[in-house]
């Protein structure tokens, strides 16, 4: 679609949805890409990523990056084989942590599609990755880092701000000033009480605001975290269990570890062994260390959070992990069951009605993680049903997201902008947040349909 010369924003991905950030701006020869994410959860999503991407990936210019979470940065690999040769901007720690998890992205593809190979569970005959660990080398040279709040001259007359997000070690918002017009993207917001990171930087306006809205229908409780986790570990460990925590390997793991450290300090629940069965995490936890001045955690708890667990490397030393009895705990990713070694520890431990399965954060639907949280008893993993006993929990305390109301409060600090459209919901969570800012905030407000295009220089 052409707007004769006008810039323009096409929403490639994360409109109607949860993951798969993907925003296209366009102006003249120019094409700029706002995170290159992996749609994640429902199968009909997950095929977008198989699909050709909208536009030649060789005709982007530039690609930014809010954060390093693979809903929007996981499809880098994929677009940089398919041709991209442009320049990729992130913060310092963005660049770090996907020095993490993309070659690990790479790596679980490879080893899931010869599982599936060996086993004849896939629907394909020959199942094959979306891109491989040497694809996702390949990608990470292309990254460049900025510092925050800084402006950077893209050239031909845009600019480009990274603004701290909170969320996550690097989160960034990012402002794109093209033709004299500005566009803001939040990214992902973190929660005003986090335990890790400092809130966001408010809004302070823009001619369109780009805005998630994971949580627009939610508001976090105000319960204390730690009492929350003390009083389900307290009850498990009571009856011999071994506690389950499937967690993102980057961000969430970090403060689950924050809480546990300093829950053993205070005497507030026994001391149990805790494991970290994700050799990413590990590492992310040390890049937390070198990062220092994004996050509040105080340097003793840092290091106390750092020492809390034992680290698990080895797959071997992961298979061994499944023979043990608790009471015990296990910190292992994916957050959502989506893969990874969780799901080992899911099939020997899931069965056991004295273990118990934390879910500590959001669950997009169509993920294991979300069947469980509905109340589903049987799980499909590894191509067969399997029955899960375990008592399951899904705890209200630990999101990394800003809720309804904070969402709220840090638009409203700037002024209205001419257009906000609500990406990163799902279509209820989406639809309850464009209600409130049309009603309480009175502001013109849409939700996107997936692969719309508007004109930046006015609202639609």
């Amino acid at each position: 679609m052409s707007f004769h010369g006008q810039p323009t924003l096409r929403f490639l991905g994360a409109a109607g949805t949860v993951t798969g950030s993907r925003y296209l701006v366009e102006w003249g020869h120019r094409r700029i890409l706002i995170d290159c994410g992996l749609f994640q959860g429902f199968k009909q999503l997950r095929r977008r990523n198989r699909k050709p991407f909208p536009v030649r990936p060789g005709s982007i210019d530039t690609v930014l990056l809010t954060h390093a979470h693979l809903d929007h940065t996981g499809y880098l690999p994929a677009l940089t084989r398919a041709g991209f040769r442009g320049r990729v901007f992130c913060t310092a720690a963005t660049k770090e942590l996907c020095g993490l998890i993309l070659p690990d992205s790479g790596h679980l593809q490879e080893e899931e599609a010869k599982y599936a190979r060996r086993k004849k569970f896939s629907e394909h005959k020959n199942p094959k990755p979306l891109y491989t660990l040497k694809d996702a080398q390949v990608a990470l040279e292309r990254l460049e880092t900025v510092p925050f709040n800084d402006r950077i001259d893209l050239g031909d007359g845009i600019y480009a701000e990274f603004i701290p997000a909170g969320h996550l070690l690097g989160a960034a918002q990012i402002r794109l000033t093209i033709d004299g017009i500005t566009v803001h993207f939040s990214g992902d917001l973190g929660h005003d009480k986090d335990p890790l990171m400092r809130p966001p930087v408010p809004f302070s306006g823009a001619d369109v605001l780009v805005c998630e809205s994971t949580y627009g229908n939610r508001k976090h409780p105000d319960a204390d975290p730690e009492a929350e986790l003390a009083l389900v570990l307290k009850r498990v460990f009571a009856r011999g269990g071994t506690v389950l925590i499937p967690s993102f390997a980057v961000g969430r793991a970090q403060g689950l570890m924050y809480h546990i450290a300093r829950l053993i300090k205070a005497g507030e629940i026994p001391y149990v062994p805790v494991y970290l069965n994700s050799p990413m995490a590990v590492d992310a936890t040390e890049i937390y260390h070198r990062h220092h001045d994004e996050h509040h955690v105080s340097w003793e708890d840092c290091i106390n959070m750092f020492r809390v667990a034992k680290r698990v490397n080895s797959v071997e030393q992961s298979k061994e992990l499944n023979t043990r009895k608790g009471p015990m705990i296990i910190i292992s990713a994916s957050g959502m069951l989506t893969g990874g070694r969780i799901l080992h520890h899911l099939i020997s431990f899931g069965q056991d009605q004295r273990n118990a399965i934390i879910l500590s954060g959001f669950q997009a639907g169509g993920t294991r993680g979300a069947a469980l949280s509905g109340g589903a008893r049987t799980l499909r993993i590894f191509g067969r049903e399997r029955k899960i006993e375990a008592e399951v929990i899904q705890a209200e305390t630990f999101s990394g997201h800003a809720d309804a109301d904070e969402i709220l409060a840090w638009m409203s600090a700037g002024p209205p902008p001419r257009m906000t459209y609500l990406t990163h919901g799902e279509p209820v969570a989406a639809d309850t947040m464009r209600g409130r800012i049309a009603h309480e905030l009175g502001r013109n407000v849409r939700v996107p349909e997936h692969l719309e295009t508007i004109r930046l220089d006015a609202p639609k």
